[in-house]
């Protein structure tokens, strides 16, 4: 029986952990990854379905793998497209044997045996209504490893309500993993060289509220660094707002491993858009935490994301939202335009804003962030950094600094071809609006914050 299996990911990190999940099960039962359809019999797509845009790729990527298919080989469609439309996407794509749902992505291997016994021509379906998130993930480790850096997972599914988002239909209610699994799997990590744990979920600052923890992502943190006191940066993402506790940023401030780095999406600055979105609408709240984080921690780089063109957003709405940039004066922004979901709180709204004028205020929004982003970027020159180096060539080495989360943030960049997962001490020369330039100093393995 051939044992190769094809693996294409798709979104956000934590599908990428289920991803690397799926994948550790199938290497246990004796599956061997191939980098090529065609060398595979076992065909998987974990999807995306979170906005429109995601949700055409995976289907496009599905479409793709359905059109080349060859007899024998099964093509499974997994993930969070898959959990929310279910049998939509077989009439979409014919060709799908199997549909694996993102909350029980731990029966891979059964479905592929249901599959192989059952034989087509009738697509299995496999989407259970409940997360099991921490009580049935058969042992396998919850990250993914990227370079020095690893993804770990901390939660899934998310209770927030949240008009415009179709998270909490497709993967539940918010599920924390046992604290002592996670400090497991950092220690595993750890001795696999990890020198970044980057803790997500859909919403980090609510971990432990359904094991009955409070402040437990601040707890979570203190013994991280009781565990890994080796690990030389752990990084925070998806915070909600209003759910930064004083203690939370106690615990990053005091602690030279946790980064003064906080990724916390807000989604809009206008009070009536974020009520209409159901999103937490006290600005000062926000302000007021921020200008604490910032006194805590002085060299505290800020991320956030905003979507504009809701339903309802004026063009005085999306002038607060740019006020509100100018005055906080975030390191990173991003910015999506919003995305009609279909079963969300926000269907009754609609999608009145017209496409051109969203991509329009998309567009003024990212000028004037690419304005403050380059003076912030400015300050460094002359400055010394820590990086992390993650590829090289051409006489050059890109890393991050501890202002940037892979991928979604800037690089820095070095002359000399430096090892990949080194962290080096860099000396900044030049600044763009979203990476750094600069020199080489030395190398070293001390826990030094910038």
């Amino acid at each position: 029986m051939d044992t190769r299996f094809h693996l294409v990911s798709l979104g956000c990190a934590k599908n990428t952990v289920d991803s690397e999940s799926m994948a550790e099960l199938l290497a246990r039962e004796g599956y061997t990854p191939s980098p090529t359809a065609e060398g595979a019999q076992v065909l998987i797509v974990n999807t995306c379905g979170f906005i429109g845009p995601a949700k055409q790729e995976s289907l496009d990527v599905l479409r793709e793998l359905a059109g080349i298919k060859q007899p024998g080989q099964l093509l499974i469609a997994a993930g969070c497209l898959t959990q929310r439309y279910g049998a939509e996407i077989v009439r979409q794509v014919p060709g799908i044997d199997g549909i694996l749902g993102t909350r029980r992505w731990m029966d891979i291997v059964n479905v592929i045996r249901e599959l192989r016994a059952d034989g087509p021509p009738a697509p299995l379906y496999h989407l259970p209504a409940s997360p099991t998130v921490g009580t049935d993930e058969r042992q396998v480790l919850r990250a993914a490893r990227q370079g020095g850096s690893a993804y770990l997972k901390i939660a899934d599914g998310c209770r927030r309500p949240c008009a415009f988002c179709a998270i909490p239909l497709i993967k539940g209610t918010a599920v924390s993993r046992p604290p002592e699994r996670i400090l497991s799997e950092a220690r595993e990590l750890r001795d696999q060289g990890v020198r970044e744990l980057i803790l997500i979920a859909q919403d980090t600052t609510d971990y432990g509220h359904d094991l009955g923890l409070k402040d437990g992502l601040a707890t979570l943190l203190e013994q991280l660094v009781q565990e890994v006191p080796d690990i030389n940066w752990i990084r925070l993402l998806y915070a909600y707002p209003g759910y930064v506790t004083p203690r939370l940023i106690e615990v990053m401030a005091k602690n030279q491993q946790i980064l003064p780095y906080l990724d916390m999406p807000l989604q809009h600055a206008d009070i009536g858009v974020l009520r209409a979105m159901r999103r937490p609408a006290n600005l000062e709240w926000v302000q007021r935490t921020l200008a604490t984080m910032r006194q805590s921690m002085p060299e505290l780089a800020l991320r956030t994301t905003f979507i504009v063109g809701y339903p309802g957003e004026t063009e005085a709405a999306f002038d607060h939202l740019l006020e509100f940039v100018r005055s906080t004066r975030f390191d990173r922004v991003g910015a999506f335009t919003f995305s009609f979901e279909e079963g969300t709180e926000s269907e009754p709204l609609g999608d009145p804003v017209p496409q051109p004028l969203k991509e329009e205020r998309r567009a003024r929004l990212m000028e004037l962030q690419q304005e403050i982003s380059l003076e912030i970027n400015q300050g460094f020159i002359g400055r010394e950094l820590k990086v992390l180096i993650e590829g090289q060539g051409d006489g050059l080495s890109f890393g991050r600094s501890y202002r940037d989360a892979p991928e979604i943030d800037g690089l820095v960049i070095l002359e000399g071809e430096i090892q990949s997962g080194e962290m080096v001490t860099a000396h900044i020369t030049g600044a763009m609006p979203y990476d750094l330039t600069g020199n080489t100093i030395s190398s070293s393995d001390q826990l030094i914050r910038i």
